[in-house]
């Protein structure tokens, strides 16, 4: 080893000690008598320290010479400083250099490689082997790492078995766009790769394993934001022999597990909510609860009263803002603005304060009396000082308009703390949804989702179909889907019947999923599972919005990896070999 110890763990019962360090040079220092060098490696930081004196100038010379970055060997003595660093692990000693080798010297990096660096993202991502010194990226990095082995250490003691599943495999129709691969021995055919190893986790219980799991790369050829990327991880799990109850629990203690090993926060047991009280009270099926604020439906309260916005509204809804009703008119415009941005399309936003004495004033007082605001208030259960915001218009756009406004009032009044964690199950979704533009049904999860045991005559009945509710579950993470998962069909005709819902013709169904059809008549167990986006995990744990930031060698908005320029172009002759035909040539 070209070092004794590393660049963090010197300590004051070190003194006295000859040691040998490598690592990158963070920053020189020259104070004329004395010249000061902060040596970096991923363990942290040491200060080397070259006093004046005549058997010590031709090191200050060398040391003179030393740039950022630079990766450099010293050889000295551990020694107390003189003034201590109280911000480091390290403060309390330097290295009093007696040899220093350039290991490789390095040109001026172009952005400084510090905790607040002046590179802007772009920068920053075309050189992220230089980001990746940067203390707050390497942080994320072992915080991820050791997210994965408390995930291992707590499946491992389930009696899970860690499996690993095809990366080539075929393409299907239902989900998001596929990445497709061309098969140079198969001439005109293509793999895909996965975007969840749903079948193939879902065989392995049909296999008699029956505790599965994976920390897996997945892949989605979809528009990209800054919590998904074109590759991510999911935690994939199966069990066998279960029912819904006993996924949630397992699954439940495998958070709280990380939560206590990775954060040391016990959260307790995670409250359970019904899909139908989400869209309800909170516009989505993911809410952040960790404030209240819930919807208060007025249709009953407002109408009538000859206020046409209201009284033509499929739903008028509202929340309280407690103790705002000093909100400026500036700060109400704001608020109306933000609700009428395209992406959420209302119309506008009534408001109504309650002021001292518990009277009510709102923004469309003619069209209402004292009277008819004081049932305003008893609705909102309000008190002198609350703020009333209220949304009007087709259901549907209404409670998602209402459901960011409602994020955007807990972030303006500090309630969305990233140091505060509130998790809860949201079960009992829809099975399907009725897309009208496609004429068609589509699961709401996947098509291997099993409905409710007491909802499966739904289905027989095209009038009741869409009343049918799916065995399924989320958790959810301070307003983050972290996982989902559900009970599967594990019997080929209800199987067959789903596929037939979704508008698949027994040939199509075949076709694309014969080999799982197939399976199930030769003794498949009842079985269920979820997965976790391990990317947003950890960018929850870590306090960040971007799962980028949890990844090594992430993609940018755009889907590309400007680091090694991809995607890219491929030759001609790749195309020819790969029995591609293209009017665009590659280079």
């Amino acid at each position: 080893m070209l070092r004794t110890h590393t660049n963090g763990e010197l300590r004051l019962e070190n003194a006295g000690q000859t040691v040998t360090l490598v690592g990158w040079v963070q920053r020189t220092r020259d104070k004329g008598g004395i010249f000061w060098i902060d040596l970096r490696d991923r363990y942290g930081i040491t200060q080397l320290t070259l006093e004046e004196g005549q058997e010590a100038e031709t090191l200050r010379e060398a040391a003179r010479e030393l740039g950022r970055e630079f990766v450099i060997q010293v050889t000295g003595k551990v020694a107390e400083r003189y003034s201590k660093n109280d911000k480091m692990p390290t403060g309390d000693i330097e290295i009093r250099v007696e040899s220093l080798e350039v290991l490789n010297p390095a040109k001026l990096p172009p952005f400084l490689i510090e905790d607040d660096t002046d590179g802007g993202d772009d920068l920053r991502m075309k050189y992220r082997y230089l980001d990746l010194r940067r203390t707050p990226v390497r942080q994320n990095l072992m915080l991820r790492h050791r997210m994965a082995q408390a995930v291992r250490r707590y499946l491992d003691a389930q009696q899970f078995i860690e499996v690993e599943t095809p990366v080539l495999i075929k393409s299907t129709p239902e989900g998001a766009r596929d990445f497709v691969v061309p098969s140079r021995m198969n001439p005109g055919e293509f793999y895909a790769l996965p975007q969840s190893p749903q079948t193939f986790k879902q065989l392995l219980m049909v296999s008699g394993f029956d505790r599965y799991f994976q920390i897996v790369k997945c892949f989605r050829d979809e528009d990209l934001r800054a919590d998904r990327q074109p590759e991510f991880t999911q935690i994939d799990c199966e069990m066998a022999f279960v029912e819904q109850e006993d996924i949630l629990n397992t699954f439940e203690g495998l958070v709280q597990y990380l939560f206590k090993e990775v954060k040391g926060l016990e959260i307790g047991k995670l409250p359970r909510m019904e899909y139908a009280d989400a869209m309800r009270y909170y516009g989505n099926d993911k809410p952040d609860t960790r404030f209240e604020m819930k919807f208060v439906e007025l249709n009953d309260v407002v109408k009538g009263q000859g206020f046409p916005v209201f009284d033509n509204a499929e739903l008028v809804v509202g929340i309280n803002a407690m103790s705002c009703a000093a909100y400026t008119r500036k700060q109400l415009d704001e608020l109306t603005e933000f609700v009428k941005r395209p992406q959420l399309g209302a119309t506008g936003l009534v408001y109504a304060r309650v002021e001292a004495g518990g009277q009510v004033k709102s923004s469309v007082d003619k069209f209402y009396s004292q009277e008819e605001l004081q049932k305003w208030k008893a609705a909102f259960n309000a008190n002198e000082g609350d703020l009333l915001l209220i949304l009007a218009g087709p259901a549907d756009k209404t409670r998602k308009a209402l459901s960011e406004l409602r994020l955007e009032m807990g972030q303006r009044l500090g309630l969305r703390d990233k140091d505060t964690f509130s998790a809860l199950w949201v079960v009992n979704f829809p099975l399907l949804e009725y897309i009208e533009e496609e004429g068609r049904y589509f699961a709401m999860h996947h098509p291997f989702t099993s409905p409710k045991p007491e909802d499966v005559a739904l289905l027989d009945n095209p009038e009741t179909i869409g009343q049918a509710r799916a065995n399924a579950y989320d958790m959810v993470i301070n307003g983050v889907e972290v996982g989902g998962g559900s009970i599967r069909i594990h019997d080929r005709a209800v199987q067959a019947q789903m596929f037939s819902l979704l508008g698949f013709s027994p040939e199509e169904a075949q076709a694309q999923f014969g080999f799982l059809l197939d399976a199930f008549e030769y003794g498949a167990p009842p079985h269920g599972g979820i997965a976790f986006g391990f990317d947003r995990l950890c960018s929850l744990f870590g306090g960040a919005d971007s799962i980028r930031d949890f990844i090594a060698f992430p993609k940018n908005n755009s889907g590309r990896d400007v680091m090694i320029d991809s995607p890219s172009e491929i030759s001609g002759a790749q195309l020819k070999e790969l029995s591609i035909k293209t009017d665009v040539v590659g280079k």
